[in-house]
């Protein structure tokens, strides 16, 4: 039996991102476990309270999950204190105002990245929280993956010896809305409404390099909007005026490269939809949503440029999968675990709202690199102030002029 239990505001519980991975999958999932098990042994049960515009949908989704609180009133669930964690899963464009109106009632927070539109509010967010004293955490899914976390224990295993380089691919083709249903949102199509793959996408870049390889030091980018005009959930064409591309370099802390490729305009010809390669001079290994493979230094082939012949070498056959060695959970309710005991029993958490900030600076940094067509640095950020260079000046006046 739970020994305490901890109540949870889900605002925007009812959309995708907030209904299938963080209502279904973690916090029903917890709940549905018996709660988290604390370093004690004892448990910590949660209680969702769902928000939303819709009181019928709240109602509908209630019913279907056993959930017994639900309510449109944001304010009135903030003043409660029976709630103990704000949980936020809006639109971008919605998400400041909401977080800040939680760290005025002073209530623990975790939220969706990215955590507000530009890096200023980002920061600011991150502020706030700090001068509030309120615990604070943003996700960090990809850090959960199967396919990294195996690529983690070969880092730390040595296995790599010096890491030179990383390669990763991220996307699929997301249909225009015409004669098939797009599978993303409209408003991700449109920058006025905080969309944009480099926005949606380099916050994750961000921690998983800094993570896994090094803190981004630079980037170079090219942000295009390849399909200029979509077709919205009602059938209406809109223009299509964010980025639904992104190429881009990273310079890392140690000298490690990081070549990234984003993309909703790419048919898939991987194994996954997401894959990164690591190359180092003991061996390499290409990851992705849940496989690992390697090839160390003393298996690796020799392949010699002739293009007069046709190769004979079966290079996929040359990669050995690595065995799996235990069973991962889902990504989303791990982090939720790990949060939940944070905020009960001071668990350690890195991944923060300055964490948060430091992907949307990466974002701007990215779309005014992309606007200058030139490699910009990415200062060190703290909580006390926003970074002085050029380049952060720069990556602010011009977060949106890739789109």
């Amino acid at each position: 039996m739970a020994e305490q239990t901890i109540g949870i505001i889900m605002n925007g519980a009812s959309g995708r991102m907030g209904y299938r991975q963080h209502l279904v999958r973690s916090i029903l999932a917890i709940r549905e476990q018996g709660g988290v098990e604390l370093s004690d042994g004892t448990r910590v049960q949660v209680e969702p309270l769902l928000v939303g515009r819709s009181e019928a949908k709240l109602a509908e989704l209630a019913a279907r999950h056993g959930i017994e609180h639900y309510t449109t009133d944001l304010d009135a669930a903030l003043a409660d204190d029976r709630w103990q964690i704000y949980a936020d899963f809006l639109v971008t464009k919605a998400r400041f105002p909401a977080i800040k109106k939680a760290i005025a009632a002073g209530k623990a927070i975790y939220t969706e990245k990215p955590t507000a539109e530009s890096f200023e509010d980002a920061l600011e967010l991150a502020r706030l929280a700090t001068e509030a004293g309120i615990k604070n955490g943003v996700v960090h899914d990809k850090l959960y993956l199967p396919g990294l976390r195996k690529l983690k224990r070969l880092i730390d295993s040595g296995f790599f010896g010096q890491i030179l380089s990383v390669r990763g691919e991220f996307g699929y083709w997301v249909f225009e809305g015409d004669w098939h249903p797009a599978q993303r949102p409209s408003w991700n199509y449109r920058s006025e409404d905080g969309g944009g793959i480099i926005v949606d996408m380099f916050p994750h870049w961000n921690y998983v390099l800094e993570n896994l390889f090094g803190r981004v030091e630079s980037v170079y980018a090219k942000a295009v909007t390849e399909i200029p005009q979509r077709v919205d959930e009602q059938g209406e064409p809109y223009a299509a005026t964010a980025d639904d591309a992104a190429y881009a370099i990273f310079e890392l802390a140690g000298g490690v490269t990081a070549q990234l490729n984003s993309s909703w305009t790419t048919r898939v010809n991987r194994d996954e939809l997401v894959e990164f390669q690591v190359d180092g001079t003991l061996g390499s290994a290409v990851v992705g949503l849940f496989g690992c493979k390697i090839q160390p230094r003393n298996a690796t082939p020799k392949p010699v440029w002739n293009p007069d012949i046709p190769d004979t070498i079966d290079y996929a056959s040359t990669w050995l999968e690595t065995p799996e060695t235990e069973v991962f959970e889902n990504g989303f309710k791990v982090q939720w675990e790990d949060f939940i005991r944070h905020v009960v029993e001071d668990a350690p958490n890195d991944y923060d709202f300055l964490a948060g900030a430091r992907g949307m600076l990466l974002a701007e940094t990215g779309l005014a690199s992309s606007a200058q067509g030139r490699r910009l640095e990415v200062p060190e950020v703290t909580v006390d102030g926003a970074p002085d260079s050029a380049s952060g000046a720069e990556a602010s006046e011009l977060s949106g002029a890739g789109a």
